[in-house]
């Protein structure tokens, strides 16, 4: 059977490549450290040795839009073109074509759909900077087949956490039943809290810092007890108007499983967002270990969670008057 040898689930950030690449003079105050981190992180994918990359997203209204948007995707195609006109000219993103592995898309979809989830297919995806981002970030040689999967964070009424939880326990059991011997690495991406076009996206951190420091101990010691108990629309909406992208990144801490903790774990406070950056390998090995450590040492990242009692986010309850949070909760 194959083998799933990484997890990642990460923010995705579609400056990050302009921010990078251009002109010293051009970048920002933060490129050099944010370029530090990402390129880290990088390293925790190389370790896995992946053949096929599982790649979770959300089309951002470039092919779906509210007359017709699934809750959820599957691409099943031989190639898939990557990046539309405006994320070219807004973010400076490149087009990519990234082969597809239709062996395994048709086997997750039929699999899939005897699992409940009544996944819609397409044949013509073309793909958006939810995926190509971490191609950039962890993968930018782009040499790897993908199996693209979109989810619905934006179109009411949206599946629920727990479902989008539930999902990615059965792509894990499908991922882990499928007939070959490759190795597959599961990668999606989504967010923290995060506002877009309203009063709080620019303010000089994320809109709910408190939110991110639950959601990154919640993720890293996969406490998905504590995410349902906490996490609804209506919360994440409190959080930021586009924080429903935290689902995806549940929907990956679903595939690496409950109660297991994260073995890398990054996040970097970016102006009006904060980045996160997580890796989970569901079957470790030394060597995977060695290279998440040589990538923490680097990044100044962790080996295991991250909790909200960490002193870092303390200013923030400070600002917000709410109490400290007790040690590993």
């Amino acid at each position: 059977m194959a083998e799933l040898t990484a997890v990642l689930a990460s923010t995705h950030h579609p400056f990050y490549y302009k921010a990078t690449t251009s002109p010293e003079e051009e970048r920002p105050p933060y490129a050099a450290d944010w370029q530090r981190k990402v390129e880290a992180y990088r390293e925790t994918l190389t370790a896995a040795e992946p053949d096929i990359l599982v790649m979770v997203g959300a089309d951002h209204f470039h092919q779906l839009w509210l007359d017709n948007y699934p809750q959820f995707l599957i691409g099943k195609q031989e190639t898939y073109d990557a990046t539309f006109y405006n994320e070219e000219r807004e973010f400076g993103i490149p087009k990519f074509t990234l082969n597809g592995d239709i062996e395994l898309s048709r086997y997750m979809h039929e699999q899939l759909l005897g699992k409940d989830f009544d996944f819609a297919v397409s044949h013509e995806l073309k793909i958006d900077h939810s995926i190509i981002c971490p191609i950039i970030t962890v993968r930018p040689d782009a040499d790897l087949p993908v199996v693209p999967i979109y989810t619905n964070i934006f179109v009411p009424p949206l599946p629920s956490p727990k479902r989008f939880y539930q999902l990615g326990r059965a792509i894990r059991e499908v991922i882990d039943s499928f007939p070959s011997d490759k190795k597959v690495a599961a990668i999606g991406t989504g967010h923290l809290s995060l506002e877009l076009g309203g009063p709080r996206q620019f303010g000089e951190h994320g809109p709910d810092p408190l939110f991110d420091a639950d959601a990154i101990e919640w993720l890293s010691t996969g406490n998905i007890d504590a995410i349902l108990a906490n996490v609804t629309h209506e919360s994440m909406a409190g959080s930021g108007n586009a924080t429903h992208g935290f689902m995806d990144l549940l929907l990956m801490m679903g595939i690496a499983g409950p109660d297991v903790h994260a073995d890398y774990v990054d996040q970097l406070d970016l102006f009006h967002t904060r980045e996160m950056y997580m890796t989970w390998y569901p079957n470790k090995n030394q060597s995977q270990l060695d290279a998440a450590a040589r990538a923490a040492e680097t990044a100044q990242a962790s080996t295991g969670p991250i909790y909200a009692s960490d002193p870092a986010w303390e200013q923030f309850r400070t600002a917000q008057g709410r109490p400290a949070a007790a040690a590993g909760s």
